[in-house]
Order: structure tokens, then sequence, then C-alpha cells
């Protein structure tokens, strides 16, 4: 489209995956509403694709409140209920994409594409009714009487209601700048501060715990605790994939969040793993002391070997100056005690996130006691709705921030109809999905 139209009813602001969902629930609550879905890229979706490994994890098979952090816990679940895990199978099954659940209850489409995925999304805009603005970038949008003017590359436009599903600042290269953050304090939010989340940690080289470097590529099942001014914050576990730069792996990820949050506060973060997933100190002695026991000829080496990979082995008794061919006989009480120590507390050197270019998504955001958790319609500013990344909500790796996207696109596109000029009753949601 190179002009744009004088006036609109809603006016959609980003066409990432809550801003085609947005698009397609709002046209079909409201068939006779005139629906605009503004994005600056020339292709939208760029961040659907690159999702899941260019797989797109759609969502996950059990989704709680429990696998969200920042907003309120409360509201997050009421927002949930809106499109459970069945109807997001649905809308998509009425998209012509099927889906299939993989390990940890992550939801894939059949065929493995990402790409069939957007354009499955991008048909149902157009199928809806609603119309795509490809290439024309959003400056700012104003208020203007009762409605909105909408500025634009290409000019103004007037429009009864506005949807902001602009994304957060993750994958910059895919056109999430935090440019809605902007315009969402202009029109009266306040805003949460947002740091990367779901990046992977760069860990400090060259410190006695530095063991990253030697381990690039091993991956392992372990336990992540996030320690804030020396109180536990959170615990985590997963898979964690050593890197040369330090760690990554979905529990790196899930936890780099709370580290970020913690040293943006100005508090004291820091990280330990747990080789031993689930297990405390006094078990894991106790477990030593039954090998030395039964076993007194068994080298150390060989005893940790049973339980990470020798590589993690070597570089932990390395670093702990440990003789790795040291039998269990000849391990003295203190040196088994060291040992046990650092197999479930080993402190990770954390310096810094690897930051928005390489994070899933954004911490922070428009927090959500300003937004009308039954529409996603702002409380301070009448006829302005929200979906997706630019809240302050942020979910664990596995789908769930596709499911956060789906559900407040749901919510915002039955709620925008209420702020278009009066029509017959629209349909319910349940109805369409």
């Amino acid at each position: 489209m190179s002009r744009i139209p004088a006036s609109t009813d809603v006016a959609v602001i980003g066409a990432g995956a809550a801003g085609l969902a947005t698009a397609i629930f709002a046209r079909r609550a409201d068939t006779g509403a005139r629906v605009l879905l503004f994005d600056g890229a020339r292709k939208p979706g760029a961040k659907i694709l690159v999702s899941g490994g260019g797989r797109c994890n759609v969502t996950n098979g059990v989704v709680s409140e429990r696998d969200f952090w920042g907003g309120n816990p409360v509201i997050v679940r009421r927002v949930l209920k809106a499109l459970p895990v069945a109807g997001t199978i649905a809308f998509f099954a009425d998209l012509g994409v099927t889906l299939h659940e993989e390990p940890g209850g992550k939801l894939f489409p059949d065929s493995n594409r990402a790409r069939d995925v957007l354009d499955a999304l991008v048909r149902g805009v157009t199928t809806a009714g609603a119309e795509i603005v490809a290439g024309t970038r959003v400056h700012d949008v104003r208020r203007d009487g009762t409605g909105f003017a909408v500025e634009t590359a290409s000019g103004v436009l007037n429009a009864r209601a506005v949807v902001l599903t602009t994304g957060g600042r993750s994958l910059p290269r895919t056109g999430s700048d935090g440019a809605g953050y902007a315009i969402a304090e202009r029109l009266g939010h306040t805003l949460v501060a947002q740091t990367p989340a779901l990046a992977p940690l760069l860990l400090e080289p060259g410190t006695p715990h530095s063991i990253h470097a030697a381990l690039s590529g091993v991956s392992i099942d372990a336990e992540l605790s996030v320690w804030v001014d020396d109180a536990l914050g959170v615990r985590l576990r997963g898979s964690l994939l050593w890197t040369h730069f330090g760690i990554s792996g979905p529990v790196a990820l899930n936890a780099s969040r709370h580290w970020a949050r913690a040293t943006l506060e100005g508090r004291a973060a820091r990280l330990t793993l747990n080789l031993y997933p689930g297990e405390a100190f006094d078990r894991v002695d106790a477990e030593w002391v039954d090998a030395s026991a039964t076993r007194p000829s068994a080298t150390i080496r060989g005893a940790l070997s049973a339980r990470v990979p020798e590589a993690v082995a070597v570089a932990i008794l390395d670093a702990l100056a440990l003789p790795r061919d040291r039998t269990l006989a000849t391990l003295t009480r203190d040196d088994r005690r060291r040992l046990v120590h650092a197999v479930t507390a080993w402190p990770l050197p954390v310096a810094d996130t690897r930051g928005y270019n390489y994070a899933e998504a954004t911490a922070g955001g428009v927090p959500l006691t300003e937004i009308d958790p039954a529409t996603m319609e702002s409380r301070v500013c009448r006829g302005l709705y929200f979906a997706g990344e630019i809240l302050d909500v942020d979910g664990r790796i596995g789908g769930f921030n596709f499911q956060w996207a789906w559900c407040t696109a749901a919510l915002a596109g039955r709620g925008v109809t209420l702020t278009t000029p009066q029509r017959p009753a629209p349909n319910t949601l349940r109805a369409r999905t």
C-alpha cells in the first residue's frame, strides 16, 4: 500500500506474532470494522522466522502463570484463560497449521517450518479482511479528540482505536527497537525498566572458576541458583550448554532475566551451579562417603564422571587442584567436602548477558496494573490497547512467550471492537476458536 487512507477503525502497530493475531481476532470479532496492521519492515514477522531454531515453538502443552515472570501472577492467570492451549491449537488448525508435541511439552508445526506459521498468520489476516500496511513505520500516536492521530512515514491517519503490538527490544535486527515504549509513555503510561530475557550469559575469563572455555560445546543437566543480596532468588533446572563465552541452554536463558533484573536494581547478584540437580550438600556428601567405603580403589575422576560428563569432571578437579587419579580411599575429609561444595554450588562468574542482540525476549515494559485484563485496554488512555512483548511479562523458554502473544491478542482483538462504531453484537471469542 503506497498511500494510507485518511482513517480507520483500528490501527494495529507492529506485525509480529501479537500484531498478526490481533488483526485476525479483531476482524473475526467485528467483520464490519476496518483494521489496518502497520509494520516498518517490508516483510513482517522476521522474529517468527528465527524462533525455535527456524521451527517456531508455537506454544506449550501446559501453560500457567507459574511459567511467567514480571507481572502480577493473578492478572497473568486471568489473561491466560482468554485463550487456553486447546484454543491456540484450534486457532492454528483453522489457519491450516497443525501442531505436534515434543519433549518439555513444546508444540511445533508438523512441517517444522516457522515460515509455514508466518505464512498462515499473514493469510489469516487477509482472509479475515484486515489490511497489512508493510514498509510503513509508525513514528508516533497522539490523542486526537475521542480517537488518535497515527503519524506514519506515509502520512497521518485517524484511528478510533490503537493496539500497540510493537514487541520489546530483543533481536533488534528483526525490527524490535523498543519504539513502542516511547509511544506508550507519551500517551500517559509508566514503564518498568527493560532488560534482556532469555539471553546467554557471559562469564568472566581468567578466574579460578572460569572453566567454560575448556568445555565449549558440552551439555549437561544442571540446576542454577540465582542469589540476590545473598538470599536465594530463584532455583531453576534444565539443560545447560557450555560455550566459549560462558553458558547458554534453556536453564541459563531462564536464569538470565533474574540476574539482569537484580543487577539493574543495583543489587548483588550471583549464580551457582549444581551438577547434582535436586540434591543438597549433605546428600551428595553421604554418597561420596558411601562410595569411599564400597569402592575405595575407584578414582575421584571415575566417581565424578559417573554423574557428569568426563570433560566436566576433569575441569572441576583441575580447578580444585585435586589429582584426577587419586583414589577415594586416599581422599581426605576436607578435600571430599571441598569437592562436594564445588559440585553442588560451583560459582559462575557472570559478567553480563549477551544483550538484546541474542535475547529471545524482553523483561520489563508496560505494567499490567495499567491494563484492563479483560480487554487489554489501557486504564490511563481509553481506546489504546496492548498485546505481546511490550507488556511487563516474560515467559520461560518453551513456547510460553508465543502463548502470551496469542492470549493478549485474543483479548485485545475482542476488546478493541468496543471502541469501534456501534455495530451488531460482535462474535464471541469462543465461537471463533
